[in-house]
C-alpha cells in the first residue's frame, strides 16, 4: 500500500512544486539540494532571535520545504531510525551551505531570515535553528493533518505538534559560509 501512495506521490509532487511557486536551491556538483524554497511575507506573531534580529509581520522570508518525497523514497530501504535520522540531519546541514551560497548570490534576495515549518525539529538547534510555537490553534492543526501523510509513508514517530523554525539571514551567512580562498 505505502508503495502504491509513494508512487502517487512521486506524480502529484511536480504539480505541487509548480503551483507553490518553490524552486530548488542548487547543489553545483550534484544538481539539487532536498531543500526548495520560495519567498514569504511573514504573517505570525513578532519573533526576537537570539542573535537580534526582530521579524515582524510582512517581512520577506525564505520559506524552506523539504523535498518529503525524495527523502522518503530515499529512505524508504533503510529500517534503522538512528541511521535515517543521522542521514537526513547531514543532508539538511549540507544543503544549508548551499543555501548560504544561494541567498548570496541572489542580487534581490533580501530576505531577513529562513524559515522551516515541521515536526521534525529534533536537533535543529544544532543546525542553528531556532524552534518557536505557532500560536494561531486553527494553522497549528492544518499542519499537523497535512503531515500526517508524510509521517505515514516515513514510517515517522513524531511530536505531537508542529513548530515554526527560524535561522536569521546573519546567521545562516555565518555558520554556512564557505572558506573563501
Amino acid at each position: 500500500m505505502k508503495g502504491y501512495l509513494l508512487q502517487l506521490w512521486n506524480m502529484i509532487d511536480p504539480i505541487y512544486f509548480h503551483c507553490t511557486r518553490l524552486c530548488y536551491v542548487p547543489d553545483l556538483s550534484h544538481g539539487k539540494t532536498i531543500l526548495r524554497v520560495r519567498r514569504t511575507c511573514y504573517k505570525g506573531k513578532p519573533v526576537v532571535l537570539t542573535d537580534g534580529t526582530m521579524i515582524r509581520k510582512n517581512d520577506t522570508l525564505l520559506k524552506i520545504h523539504l523535498h518529503n518525497v525524495r527523502l522518503v523514497s530515499e529512505f524508504h530501504s533503510m529500517n534503522n531510525d538512528i541511521q535515517k535520522a543521522l542521514n537526513l540531519y547531514r543532508k539538511i546541514r549540507s544543503s544549508l551551505y548551499h543555501l548560504a551560497d544561494f541567498i548570496k548570490k541572489e542580487e534581490n534576495c533580501h530576505v531577513k531570515a529562513i524559515l522551516g515549518i515541521t515536526m521534525l525539529y529534533q536537533g535543529a538547534d544544532r543546525l542553528g535553528f531556532e524552534m518557536f510555537p505557532i500560536k494561531n490553534s486553527y494553522y497549528r492543526q492544518f499542519k499537523k493533518y497535512t503531515f500526517l501523510p508524510i509521517n505515514y509513508l516515513a514510517n515517522a514517530s513524531l511530536p505531537k505538534e508542529p513548530v515554526y523554525l527560524f535561522m536569521s539571514r546573519r546567521t545562516l551567512e555565518n555558520q554556512y559560509r564557505r572558506n573563501e580562498i
